[in-house]
């Protein structure tokens, strides 16, 4: 296993593998087996970055979500594992009722909500301090300085490491950091967006935002952390839920777009190259890019796991990273 840091000051930042593990579907879709064994052979592997939110995964059964928290804290206690494992959750996507559905009747991100939220996420995981909290979308409702206050007293009650935010305007990740700077407060240092190989269309209308996506890690937020060592971004859905390597699910509307065809064609010629699979090229070229990505990757097997985690071995050369750069 490879590692980096997060975050740059020297009481809250940590060392984690440059692999994350998505716990999202732990404990509703993935059964407890299934998810203990999951987890416990990623940490076999030296992962040590694990993933989830408050809200997962409330459209399963029709909850609030909290199952996956819960899981991860019931694994924890029963395998004796403690802070080397860092977990990552996020709060803000709650939905106000059980729901079946997704919905952006949510939670929010107001100090209260971020106060109690916190504290229920810290319960489920039973850990004293959360170790990376992300708001895990925008609140167009509350004021900025609000929510950066709110979570900058977590961090200096010690109740929370490290900061994120995830599916926010980029402008909005750098005026609460411009507010946290001023206020000498914590700010957001670890940035969770959508990002993969296929580019996608920044064009379509979504529940999250009517103006365009939002979530997908386009040119304004690559640039952002290009020139700001300070953030790190971590990749969620890297794999498109095997839409790489399953003809039963292809790429969805939002790669339907001239640049594709090349960048599918680069990806299997990469892959035939090494032996390995168009999956694990990916995570190869997310890992070691010109800014170095932490992909996030879900598994429902164990086998799926073992193909992730290989990729953190496979090196590309310098020709086929810029043929798959150059693909249009």
């Amino acid at each position: 296993m490879k590692y980096r840091t997060l975050g740059t000051h020297p009481e809250t930042r940590r060392e984690v593998s440059v692999l994350s593990l998505g716990a999202m579907l732990f404990g509703t879709t993935t059964d407890e087996t299934t998810s203990y064994a999951i987890l416990d052979r990623y940490v076999e592997a030296g992962g040590t970055f694990v993933d989830t939110a408050n809200n997962y995964a409330y459209w399963i059964n029709g909850t609030q979500g909290g199952e996956s928290e819960s899981l991860l804290g019931r694994w924890r206690r029963a395998h004796g594992v403690g802070d080397e494992v860092v977990i990552a959750t996020k709060l803000a996507g709650r939905p106000l009722q059980p729901r079946t559905a997704l919905t952006t009747e949510t939670e929010g991100l107001s100090a209260a909500v971020i106060r109690e939220s916190s504290a229920r996420s810290a319960e489920r995981l039973g850990v004293s301090k959360l170790d990376l909290l992300y708001a895990h979308i925008g609140d167009s409702r509350t004021p900025l300085e609000e929510t950066v206050g709110a979570f900058g007293a977590l961090v200096a009650e010690g109740n929370v490491g490290l900061l994120g935010a995830s599916n926010h305007w980029s402008w909005r990740v750098e005026r609460s950091r411009q507010l946290a700077a001023s206020a000498g407060l914590a700010p957001y240092e670890v940035l969770q967006y959508h990002h993969t190989y296929a580019r996608q269309r920044t064009d379509l209308r979504t529940r999250h935002s009517p103006d365009g996506e939002l979530g997908v890690a386009a040119g304004d937020i690559l640039d952002y952390v290009r020139h700001d060592p300070a953030l790190t971004l971590v990749a969620y859905s890297p794999l498109l839920s095997g839409a790489y390597v399953r003809d039963d699910r292809p790429l969805g509307h939002e790669h339907d777009h001239a640049g594709t065809p090349a960048r599918l064609e680069a990806l299997r010629e990469v892959a035939a190259e090494t032996g390995a699979t168009p999956n694990q090229v990916v995570l190869s070229w997310l890992i070691g890019g010109e800014v170095p990505v932490i992909p996030l990757v879900g598994a429902s097997s164990v086998a799926q796991l073992d193909e992730s985690l290989a990729a953190v071995d496979l090196e590309l050369t310098a020709d086929q990273r810029a043929r798959l750069d150059a693909a249009e």
